[in-house]
């Protein structure tokens, strides 16, 4: 099985100012979005202490419930307080091999979550400290995993906002 040829940068961009041409309204033209908000995205953990220690005692996004997962039994949900009603929540399956974090279509990429840019240099810190292996990019941004590999970003700039940049 032969793949296609990656398609060149130039068309790429050409692709995504067509995308922008036709989709991407003007802030005063768009409607009004028919969600309240993102209640909580869910990750997988194969270790829930482990996990309340990253995310609660490294990260400092305190853990605001643990309760069993109402679709498999003996597994937990948990949940940590991102801020502005935000909620970043956990599954482990124990007794079942779920295998490593993978990236696939569909999948997540990466998460990431804003936090004030005084914040964000204390917590570069802590990862340091804690021995996180971290990349910072552009001055405002640091990229880690967690525990069971999902990438997580750390952001210092506004909710809707990026690098400057209005996206909300």
């Amino acid at each position: 099985m032969t793949s296609a040829p990656a398609p060149s940068p130039d068309d790429l961009a050409e692709r995504r100012a067509r995308l922008r041409e036709t989709h991407l309204r003007p802030p005063g033209e768009r409607p009004a979005s028919t969600a309240r908000g993102l209640h909580h995205t869910a990750l997988v953990s194969s270790d829930v202490e482990r996990t309340i220690r990253f995310y609660q005692d490294v990260l400092g996004f305190p853990l605001t419930e643990l309760i069993e997962n109402r679709d498999y039994p003996g597994s937990s949900h948990f949940f940590f307080d991102l801020g502005h009603d935000n909620l970043l929540a956990f599954f482990d399956f124990p007794g079942l091999d779920v295998g490593p974090y993978a990236e696939v279509l569909g999948g997540l990429h990466h998460c990431a979550i804003s936090v004030d840019p005084d914040t964000w240099g204390a917590l570069v810190e802590r990862l340091t400290e804690a021995g996180v292996p971290h990349e910072v990019h552009s001055g405002v941004s640091v990229y880690f995993t967690d525990p069971d590999g999902a990438r997580i970003e750390l952001i210092a700039d506004p909710l809707g906002e990026m690098y400057g940049e209005q996206v909300l």
